[in-house]
């Protein structure tokens, strides 16, 4: 049982690294430009999870880690900001080779305006809940930079790769809040669950997701104009 969490880290990765030598694809040629971002995004998720575990907006199930901690993180948590980034920058890659079809410009900032709205009004009405507040300000920021202001070419190939991930994360995250190894509190986020997974992990994803691509297309492009 000590080793539930780990293993779950370790499964979610493990397709996903061996699967990167496929000929077609050739996932791990861009792994140099996959590094980067996933150190900055995950210092500014791991910083935001350290001051949420000391607020007790969310907390660990002793039973299920096996107790080595950083700075009251355990080290599972840790590495879920390494192997989940990892899984979805693998399916966003994955797609853009097998899927030719591109969601509309106009469909992309259709959905954008969407994310924007909700994030306006569960700002306005939810402030007084840390996980939504936070989660949803985040979310507000990088959707207004990415869509309007860097007007990235890539949106609507993200969107098509957070749909296809929310299949994965359904299981990992339905295995997290249903045994439960992660705890939230309910008087910092809405209450409403899908199955036993809270409305804003949907959000908090959305967010992880859409900041490590956009890095990873940053640092990519970066490298080829050069």
């Amino acid at each position: 049982m000590r080793y539930t969490y780990l293993l779950i880290n370790l499964l979610t990765v493990f397709f996903p690294v061996v699967l990167s030598f496929d000929k077609r694809v050739q996932f791990y040629k861009t792994w140099k430009f996959i590094w980067p971002g996933m150190a900055i995004t995950g210092l500014f998720f791991l910083f935001w999870d350290v001051l949420f575990t000391i607020r007790g907006v969310w907390s660990f199930n002793s039973a299920y880690i096996i107790g080595v901690k950083f700075f009251g993180l355990p080290l599972e948590e840790i590495l879920f900001f390494l192997t989940v980034p990892f899984a979805c920058i693998f399916i966003y890659a994955c797609l853009n080779h097998y899927v030719k079809w591109l969601m509309p410009f106009r469909l992309t900032g259709i959905i954008s305006s969407m994310v924007i709205l909700l994030s306006i009004l569960m700002l306005i009405f939810y402030h007084d809940r840390l996980y939504t507040a936070v989660t949803f300000g985040l979310l507000l920021l990088l959707v207004v930079l990415i869509q309007y202001v860097f007007k990235a070419d890539w949106v609507n190939r993200y969107y098509l790769a957070y749909i296809v991930a929310l299949l994965p994360f359904y299981i990992v995250n339905g295995i997290l809040t249903s045994v439960p190894i992660v705890l939230y509190n309910n008087a910092e986020n809405l209450g409403k669950r899908v199955g036993t997974i809270p409305f804003e992990d949907h959000f908090y994803l959305m967010a992880l997701l859409l900041m490590n691509i956009g890095f990873f297309e940053y640092f990519k492009q970066r490298r080829l104009s050069r």
